[in-house]
């Protein structure tokens, strides 16, 4: 399962008037002062990174292509493109009247700008915040409690329902097999079951200690750069939905590994059993 696509909003908007150098100032001025000023909000930080995407948006790429290819991680973007020899003052103005909603988004925390002629570009996002390598308990508490919830409660997975089974506990030695393959998975940059020596799940299992099984399962995505989101994912997706809902498993591992030159992002591996 694959999830990657940031929201993305596009704008176009052409205004007269003279050049001037000065855009991201314009910007925090109408984000600040002129949409409705509100105690708490701060202004966007240039980045640089944006605006080599800004500068890739001039030349004609699409937002999601441009912030790929400059490794910008990306939880919220908009794309902003004023032609005609525009000023600041113009720019605050029109951001001010027509595009407060966009402007003032306080998940948006950085801006870059390329100006080209009488042509400016504009990137406002806000940067993933990957989990620290401190974190991976907690993210594998988080995981376990949304779908222990939804085992609690029952739930349709596709064209099947699944009544209410008795909750999972966390394994280390399903966990130890969760994040080998998803280390391997991100230090490959693949996304598959099959691991990179050809090991399947059952496998990878045996190996990290578990011993006797009676069953096992496995589910992994690519993309989703929150706990939220990856078990969210899982839910949304029938044959992942039912692993999590199957009452023959009776403990999960959970793990998630990171390589930010790759595509995706972020790795994430459950890993399901009963002992024998």
């Amino acid at each position: 399962m694959r999830t990657w696509l940031p929201a993305i909003a596009a704008l176009c908007l052409a205004l007269p008037g003279p050049a001037s150098a000065d855009v991201e100032d314009a910007v925090n001025w109408a984000r600040l002062r002129g949409c409705h000023a509100a105690g708490g909000r701060v202004g966007l930080q240039s980045n640089a990174k944006l605006k080599r995407a800004a500068a890739r948006l001039a030349g004609g790429a699409h937002l999601h292509e441009a912030l790929t290819a400059e490794g910008y991680l990306v939880s919220e973007s908009a794309e902003l493109h004023f032609s005609g020899a525009v000023t600041d003052a113009q720019i605050s103005r029109t951001l001010t009247s027509n595009y407060c909603a966009t402007l003032t988004d306080p998940k948006l925390r950085e801006m870059g700008v390329q100006r080209r002629g009488q042509e400016v570009w504009m990137v406002l996002a806000a940067p993933v915040r990957l989990p620290s390598p401190g974190d991976a308990e907690s993210v594998s508490r988080q995981i376990l409690a949304v779908v222990n919830e939804a085992r609690a409660a029952g739930r349709r997975c596709g064209s099947r329902h699944f009544p209410a089974v008795a909750p999972l506990s966390l394994n280390a030695s399903l966990t130890g097999a969760a994040l080998a393959h998803s280390r391997e998975m991100a230090a490959y940059g693949e996304f598959d079951h099959r691991g990179h020596d050809g090991s399947t799940p059952s496998l990878r299992v045996q190996r990290a200690g578990f011993g006797a099984y009676r069953i096992v399962g496995e589910n992994i995505a690519a993309g989703p750069m929150t706990p939220a989101a990856a078990a969210a994912g899982w839910l949304a997706s029938p044959p992942h939905c039912e692993n999590i809902m199957d009452g023959r498993f009776t403990q999960i591992g959970i793990a998630y590994a990171a390589n930010l030159n790759s595509a995706a992002g972020l790795y994430w591996t459950e890993d399901f059993a009963a002992a024998r």
